[in-house]
């Protein structure tokens, strides 16, 4: 495929397109743990084992701004935030599913990984 430009960066191939969406070490396990249902911030940081807060803002803004992640604000007393998976991001499970198998099989291979877990 031949390479074209969009915001202003190069991309190679769709795949790696594909991954300026989900790839990095944060954004797929917050993508898995609201997929099981829109969050409050908190819920989500305590689903996501050893995430900081400033990594898991950054990471909300970044999905929020590609389409991934909407964000709604209750206005209660104190105030509600809550984070839910965008259809967009729904389209990436599987792909994502695809890639922790591939990991589990890679690790399996590499001896870190015993049996069927």
């Amino acid at each position: 495929m031949q390479d074209f430009i969009h915001d202003k960066r190069v991309y190679y191939s769709p795949v790696e397109f594909a991954m300026s969406y989900i790839g990095g070490t944060w954004k797929i396990p917050v993508i898995l743990a609201l997929a099981k249902g829109p969050l409050r911030y908190g819920d989500l940081k305590n689903a996501i084992a050893h995430i900081t807060d400033k990594m898991l803002n950054t990471q909300l803004r970044h999905l929020e701004k590609k389409g991934m992640v909407t964000r709604t604000i209750f206005r209660e007393k104190p105030p509600r935030v809550m984070y839910a998976l965008t259809e967009r991001a729904m389209s990436s499970l599987p792909a994502i599913e695809a890639l922790e198998a591939l990991g589990r099989i890679l690790m399996k291979d590499e001896g870190i990984l015993r049996g069927g877990s």
